[in-house]
């Protein structure tokens, strides 16, 4: 699970409908029981009821999960339906935890993907932008990988491009120039120098057919594509 999602990573969520009931509605949150967590008996100071407050439009929150019929139609006491509508966001941090994070629901999360929904840049500014959500956790949400920019580097890979110049890649947009050269990007083909200490001849030769045609610009362009964003102007 630590690698299986990283910073850049462009995903299709989506949750089958499930049937719950409307507990309580005021106008700006929907309370229903949620169908799938369950409580935990062994938390301390933390004691969830059960149930699950889904923001309304006037609001203003992000939440995934949305109900049918809408949440600005029910009433305490009726039946509807919750689930995630296909929705495609890209994910801005990804959080572990160990031990597995106390929430007083079970399953316990052992890491957190910290989401953004398609158009949005992530701004350090702004609060409650990003949407948790724990990948392996007991909502039964497909993800599916659309992109993943980069995919053929690992964090932490330190390569030379086309011009000679030696990089160190962190995340999906994040290049670090070595030796005191000046910012910038790398210009492809890259060669792999270094992965973990001397890399693999497969891992280089893998790298090396990544990037014997396309470029950086031509990467990125293919993110914005399906994230309809720019990344944030410090990870360009």
């Amino acid at each position: 699970m630590p690698d299986e999602y990283r910073p850049g990573d462009v995903l299709m969520l989506e949750c089958p409908f499930t049937e719950t009931t409307v507990t309580e509605v005021s106008r700006s949150y929907v309370s229903v029981r949620w169908p799938w967590l369950e409580v935990d008996p062994q938390a301390r100071n933390i004691r969830w009821n059960g149930q699950r407050a889904l923001p309304t439009p006037d609001a203003g929150e992000w939440e995934i999960f949305r109900t049918q019929p809408a949440e600005t139609v029910l009433r305490p006491g009726d039946t509807c339906v919750v689930g995630v509508p296909a929705t495609v966001v890209h994910v801005q941090a990804v959080c572990h935890f160990d031990p597995p994070r106390v929430t007083g629901m079970l399953p316990r999360p052992a890491s957190y993907l910290d989401l953004l929904r398609q158009g949005d840049t992530y701004d350090p500014e702004l609060e409650d932008q990003t949407y948790a959500l724990d990948p392996a956790g007991g909502e039964p949400v497909r993800i599916e990988l659309l992109f993943r920019p980069y995919a053929f580097l690992e964090p932490g890979d330190e390569v030379a491009d086309r011009n000679g110049r030696r990089w160190r890649f962190d995340a999906a947009w994040d290049w670090h120039p070595l030796g005191g050269e000046p910012s910038g990007t790398p210009a492809w083909p890259l060669a792999l120098l270094s992965r973990n200490g001397e890399p693999t001849r497969e891992d280089a030769a893998a790298v090396a057919r990544a990037t014997a045609v396309g470029s950086h610009a031509q990467e990125l362009d293919r993110w914005t594509g399906l994230a309809l964003t720019q990344p944030a102007a410090r990870q360009q």
